[in-house]
């Protein structure tokens, strides 16, 4: 199968006052289409980097991502138009309701006024945000607001979602909906990367797992194959004896 990302021994270095920080060092790996890709690691192992640079938030230091084979960075509008960004801190705009906010995200990918509305009202339906359409956002609960801020990086149709902690502070049930909700990505053929602390989320949910440790690449498995090497049946219990070998417990 080809591969929609590939990232290239990717290395990011932030300069400190003080230190310079190796973020991440010499990171190669590949996401397959339609996959759910989870990025795992304690705080500090280059997760949220990634996720940032996959984002086109920060550029590599070195290295290439590419998109279908090709540099993103030799177009990236092209490759924006592919991507979908759910960031962990909601930044939806305040002073708009759900529905605007939604229609302001297909405005500004250009996207025609009458396949706006067409997906907008798609995506309430699939999103049970119909009773919400006209609230404020300021009115709604976290778990809402994360289903706003899912589907307004589902407007135009991505090909690629990248999900930073989709979940973190939610309470149980919403968590569950909203798995529910990304599983259905993966349904509609859409590729998901998926950061996150929560480790029975990434057991459910990723087809693939990739711990980072110190901005390497530190375990990069299915779960199942994992399940089998360590002869355990919890992630959880996997990443931990993880940890412990590596003397980060």
């Amino acid at each position: 199968m080809t591969s929609i990302l590939d990232i290239q021994n990717v290395t990011k270095i932030y300069n400190d006052k003080h230190k310079i920080v190796r973020a991440l060092d010499g990171v190669s790996l590949s996401i397959q289409p339609g996959e759910i890709f989870g990025l795992l690691g304690a705080n500090g192992a280059g997760k949220t980097t990634l996720s940032s640079i996959l984002a086109t938030l920060h550029p590599v230091t070195s290295g290439d991502v590419l998109y279908n084979g090709i540099s993103i960075y030799k177009d990236l509008l092209r490759y924006r138009r592919a991507l979908g960004f759910c960031p962990q801190h909601q930044n939806l705009d305040p002073f708009l309701t759900v529905q605007e906010n939604l229609i302001f995200a297909g405005k500004y990918f250009l996207l025609p006024k009458n396949l706006i509305q067409e997906r907008v009202s798609r995506l309430l339906q699939e999103l049970e945000l119909e009773r919400y359409a006209n609230f404020n956002v300021n009115e709604l609960s976290g778990g809402t607001r994360q289903r706003v801020l899912i589907g307004r990086a589902l407007v135009h149709e991505p090909a690629v979602v990248i999900l930073d902690e989709p979940t973190v502070g939610l309470d149980p049930d919403i968590r569950r909906k909203l798995w529910n909700h990304i599983l259905r990505l993966k349904e509609q053929g859409i590729t998901v990367i998926l950061t996150t602390h929560y480790l029975d989320e990434a057991e459910v949910l990723s087809d693939r797992i990739c711990v980072l440790r110190k901005g390497k690449i530190h375990t990069l498995e299915s779960v199942k194959t994992l399940r089998e090497r360590h002869n355990m049946a919890r992630l959880e219990d996997i990443f931990l004896s993880l940890m412990q070998e590596d003397g980060l417990e």
